[in-house]
């Protein structure tokens, strides 16, 4: 982004009148400025933190087993837990974790 140095709006790029350079105009104010090389700056953005809606690992710790197969190893145990993640009107969700500790799969249902 570039500013007019003169009344300090927000330049905007248009095409020369011999069509093939570019350069930057002020909509309010007569200020152009004639775009002659390339212009870029590379930003590496920052990704945001993702909180563990669920609760993390401690969520785990003090829930019930039932028996369901894990889709990924087909152990017959699970940890599950009932959660309520959208309206009151809708079924809750419930989340498994399969009890193999070799693979601690997660899956839910509804």
């Amino acid at each position: 982004m570039e500013f007019c140095p003169t009344c300090a709006n927000l330049l905007l790029v248009e095409h020369a009148s011999s069509g093939r350079s570019l350069r930057f105009f002020c909509p309010t104010c007569p200020y152009i400025y004639r775009i002659e090389r390339k212009i870029s700056k590379k930003l590496a953005l920052k990704q945001k933190e993702v909180d563990d809606v669920l609760g993390g690992e401690d969520a785990w710790k003090n829930v019930d087993r039932t028996e369901a197969t894990c889709p990924q190893c087909t152990y017959n145990q699970a940890y599950f837990m009932q959660i309520q993640i959208r309206s009151a009107d809708e079924p809750m969700s419930t989340f498994y974790k399969c009890c193999n500790n070799a693979c601690n799969f997660r899956w839910r249902e509804g």
